[in-house]
């Protein structure tokens, strides 16, 4: 590579190494190798792999939550069917490998806990503004995220138009 890579560049390599390889691939030495630098370079924007390990975290909730929540709060769309097309639509294979991380390592645990409670947090409030009180909002929405995670770590294909059978048959029973 002739230019010089930012901390972005390796938190990308990073996350697309974690999606297909799972989270042992995130090592300085065989990233550096994928994007033919040095490692130096890797040492030059993280302290340590603890440092990069809590980038690539951080990163991850912001684009398996904060993006997407941005992105449903934007569109002209109803909210909480954009957010099961979006979730539901979405490649999984990051959702899979950080869940898989977090059973060995108490940071990514933390990282899926928080996400996992913004998450529900935010399903919450779309079934309230809909206008669910408090205590079956919380209910459904813990339902509808475990459908998710569920989905999420089957990995199995669903063809485009039986998906898209299924959420609108979970939107009718969720906010029914």
């Amino acid at each position: 590579m002739t230019e010089q890579l930012s901390a972005d560049d390796w938190i990308n390599a990073g996350l697309k190494a974690l999606a297909k390889s799972g989270f042992t691939a995130l090592k300085a030495d065989p990233l550096a190798k994928a994007m033919g630098v040095s490692r130096g370079s890797f040492y030059w924007h993280f302290a340590d792999l603890g440092a990069f390990h809590a980038a690539i975290l951080k990163r991850w909730r912001e684009i398996a939550a904060e993006q997407i929540i941005a992105d449903v709060e934007a569109g002209s769309d109803e909210p909480l069917k954009a957010l099961l097309r979006r979730t539901f639509g979405a490649r999984l294979d990051l959702e899979r490998a950080v869940r898989n991380w977090a059973a060995f390592d108490p940071a990514a645990q933390a990282a899926v806990r928080a996400i996992d409670r913004r998450r529900l947090d935010y399903i919450e409030t779309l079934l309230e503004r809909r206008g669910l009180n408090a205590t079956m909002a919380q209910g459904r929405a813990q339902i509808l995220y475990w459908t998710f995670l569920g989905f999420a770590l089957s990995g199995a294909p669903v063809p485009a138009p039986r998906l898209q059978g299924l959420l609108d048959e979970l939107l009718r029973m969720i906010a029914g």
